[in-house]
């Protein structure tokens, strides 16, 4: 590091468990790149002052995580047309003065889902689980890749029904939890987005298992552990099974490419995920 040394980063609150910086400092150093990823613990009452700073200091960009994905929209000069319809941004690029928000959570997933299964997208039926900022970027990503519909449970019905009718491009309705039963058995993609069944909360799981059945995919967010409870019982139940992992290496990958301008070292980060997840009692 010196003084032409640039600089990108993550803010978030709490952001200590965060393995973004070992997997963008590795990618950095095998392209050669002048930069350095820095993680900051933001308190949300300080987001627009952390915001005024960044673009103050000459940060080339940076990620933003919970709880800030939502809040920091009033602070940019821009938000990309799939960031602004998910009402998230999780990536920020400084560009000529100005500060654009991006979201690469849902490509990320899907780039993930379909590297890892091959999933033909067209023809699925998708159950998606919860209706929070996680699953607003799938459900709009899976919207865009001509699913034949997408359904969404949450708690509280009122939420998914919102999310349901953003959906334009896809064939999209809400279901309450009391109806999971007969949605889960009409099901090809299930995709989990809760965070039930994360650890600490391992034994957790968000809906029965005996609804489950091998004519579908379950796809869990979840990356710590790297199999659920939900997963297990899903594969023991002879279903297709895709974790979490990817879906954060690849919504990483594609914010590289947004600061970088260049392809991002997929395998080189992967490698480093892999490595900081198991020093970190991931499995």
């Amino acid at each position: 590091m010196n003084a032409g040394t640039g600089v990108v980063g993550l803010i978030g609150h709490p952001v200590g468990h965060s393995k973004s910086p070992e997997m963008m400092n590795r990618a950095f150093r095998a392209c050669g790149l002048p930069f350095v990823y820095l993680a900051f613990d933001v308190s949300p009452s300080e987001l627009g002052t952390a915001v005024r700073g960044m673009r103050a200091l000459g940060f080339r960009g940076w990620n933003v995580t919970i709880p800030h994905k939502v809040a920091v929209l009033e602070h940019l000069d821009e938000v990309e047309e799939t960031a602004r319809e998910i009402g998230a941004v999780n990536t920020v690029v400084a560009q000529e003065g100005r500060l654009i928000g991006y979201n690469t959570d849902g490509e990320g997933y899907l780039r993930s889902l379909v590297d890892e299964t091959g999933l033909e997208l067209s023809e699925q039926r998708v159950l998606i689980l919860g209706a929070g900022g996680a699953a607003r970027a799938v459900a709009h990503a899976l919207a865009t890749t001509g699913v034949e519909s997408i359904t969404i449970a949450n708690r509280t019905r009122e939420k998914a029904e919102r999310l349901a009718a953003s959906l334009r491009k896809a064939d999209a309705r809400a279901v309450s939890l009391s109806e999971l039963e007969r949605v889960v058995g009409e099901t090809t993609l299930l995709v989990q987005t809760t965070s039930v069944g994360m650890y600490p909360e391992t034994e957790a799981i968000p809906i029965d298992p005996s609804f489950l059945h091998e004519r579908m995919i379950v796809s869990d967010l979840i990356y710590r552990p790297r199999k659920t409870l939900l997963l297990r019982e899903a594969e023991a139940r002879g279903a297709r099974i895709h974790g979490g992992l990817g879906m954060l290496l690849h919504q990483a990958a594609l914010a590289f490419e947004h600061w970088m301008g260049k392809p991002a070292p997929v395998d080189v980060m992967r490698e480093a995920l892999e490595e900081a997840m198991k020093s970190a009692g991931g499995g």
